[in-house]
């Protein structure tokens, strides 16, 4: 995937300026930056959310710019949200089952209703986030973290080729950041897998380049060191927080 001079005009306001970036099949790629940094309109951008004002979008060889949202979804981008977006009331087992079948199978099949590959690939995607030992719970009953992994493999069960996970720690426990960084590296390399995230941490734990974003464009690429040695980021940072206590 490939972003090319994307700009975006809110009004006169410049949420993103002739923002570059690309990415290769199974990258796992880490995006940072503070708050107003056009992170969300990045997102909005590549999933066809948001329309660029000027620039493209290229995936597989095609510009995406004009492009449905539903359609850009079909293509093979799966987008994952800060909160939780999983039926509650439907188990963890039939939650997996809606993301693996086909689009207008009726909902009345659920799990019955998959042939043996499909309920081979449900039980898979349990294992792959650890919820194979809640199989039959509600949706609801699970974990904050236990339901962004759940998500997670929702997204993964319609194999997509580009992943965007937006904030995929914020409210989990040490443990479940942990198991969380494992699982998103486990899935690069199947697919190419981009992670919008704030903890630093956690980003350190990825080990995969970084892209700092600063005022709607690219500041600055590199490897976590290589980011938070940078002076252009630590000037970006401090006076974030020197504002913030102000």
């Amino acid at each position: 995937m490939e972003l090319r001079q994307i700009t975006v005009s809110f009004d006169g306001f410049l949420a993103l300026r002739d923002l570059n970036l690309s990415l290769q099949p199974g990258e796992l790629r880490a995006v940072i930056g503070p708050n107003g940094a056009g992170k969300t309109t990045f997102l909005d951008v590549i999933t066809g959310k948001t329309a660029p004002t000027e620039g493209d979008v290229v995936f597989k060889g095609r510009s995406l710019v004009g492009t449905r949202e539903h359609r850009i979804a079909r293509l093979g981008i799966g987008r994952k949200f800060q909160s939780p977006r999983v039926f509650e009331k439907l188990t963890v087992q039939e939650n997996l089952a809606l993301a693996v079948s086909q689009p207008k199978q009726p909902w009345s099949l659920l799990v019955g209703g998959l042939n043996g590959e499909q309920r081979d690939r449900v039980h898979h995607l349990m294992r792959i986030v650890n919820l194979q030992n809640r199989s039959d719970w509600a949706a609801g009953s699970l974990s904050h973290g236990q339901k962004q992994w759940l998500e997670i493999a929702m997204l993964v069960g319609q194999d997509p080729d580009l992943l965007l996970v937006d904030e995929p720690v914020a409210g989990l426990t040490d443990e479940e950041t942990d198991l969380t960084a494992d699982l998103l590296k486990s899935l690069a390399g199947d697919h190419t897998v981009l992670v919008i995230e704030h903890d630093m941490e956690f980003i350190r734990r990825l080990e995969s380049p970084v892209t700092v974003l600063h005022q709607g464009h690219v500041l600055c690429e590199g490897t976590m060191d290589q980011v938070q040695s940078d002076l252009r980021v630590i000037e970006v940072y401090l006076g974030t927080t020197e504002e913030e206590n102000g």
